[in-house]
């Protein structure tokens, strides 16, 4: 295994855990709405959860916006007073967010798994079927640029004849890792430049496996570590020297 250097200024923005389950029938919304009350003392902020966004549409500027989910509740997130934690309870599974500053992966993966352990005794799945890690980095670089592949090596290529200015992009990849049954969605963007004059390039990479697991085993955290080598390699292989010196 690879090992990648621990950057003082990392440039994640959020960091999330997500594993998808089957829950016993008797689980209905009521029922998920008690997990407040092991987690309470933590996450004392409550929201109602609706469905998962189900696509994306441009903007007329240009701006990629989720469509909204349809149907009824779906759980709740449970916020840390200082709103850089999120733990949500679903009818479909369990995710841990955790929004800037994130230390690192061994502390972010336990509170995560003490987490999800509390979900198992309440809830009991009877299987789970899909666990997945997700990255959103915001890499500011310093204005003028003339090529991103100066700071991030997939980037839109123009065709020559036409204009090499870009306004706005948009692009996503998936990526196939045959050697764990994994696959990878990397999605690429940029915001306006800062009043810092700086262009926020985003980053954003989900690693996941649909794998179906009985039982709470530790093969789920031993296949997160192998999600975690992957997002590792997709995002040091996906940035220049340059870029990561921002970081230091």
């Amino acid at each position: 295994m690879s090992e990648y250097t621990v950057f003082p200024n990392a440039p994640i923005t959020e960091a999330l855990l997500d594993i998808r389950v089957e829950l016993p029938e008797d689980v209905d919304i009521n029922k998920i709405e008690t997990f407040h009350e092991h987690v309470k003392d933590r996450f004392p902020d409550k929201k109602t959860r609706g469905a998962f966004a189900i696509g994306v549409q441009l903007m007329p500027d240009g701006t990629p916006q989720s469509l909204p989910a349809s149907g009824g509740p779906q759980g709740f997130l449970f916020r840390s007073p200082n709103e850089n934690k999120i733990v949500q309870a679903r009818i479909d599974g369990f995710t841990f967010n955790k929004l800037r500053p994130y230390e690192n992966w061994t502390v972010f993966r336990s509170e995560a798994k003490s987490l999800w352990n509390m979900y198992v005794d309440q809830f009991v799945p009877k299987k789970v079927t899909r666990i997945a890690l997700r990255y959103i980095n915001r890499i500011e670089v310093p204005l003028p640029i003339k090529d991103f592949k100066e700071y991030i090596l997939t980037n839109p290529e123009i065709a020559p004849k036409l204009s090499q200015f870009i306004d706005h992009f948009f692009m996503q990849v998936i990526l196939p890792n045959p050697e764990i049954q994994a696959k990878a969605v990397i999605t690429q963007t940029m915001e306006p430049a800062t009043d810092k004059n700086k262009l926020p390039l985003i980053l954003d990479i989900d690693v996941f496996m649909e794998a179906v697991y009985v039982d709470n085993k530790e093969e789920i955290w031993t296949d997160f570590e192998k999600l975690h080598v992957f997002k590792n390699e997709i995002f040091f292989n996906s940035l220049t020297d340059k870029a990561k010196e921002l970081f230091k």
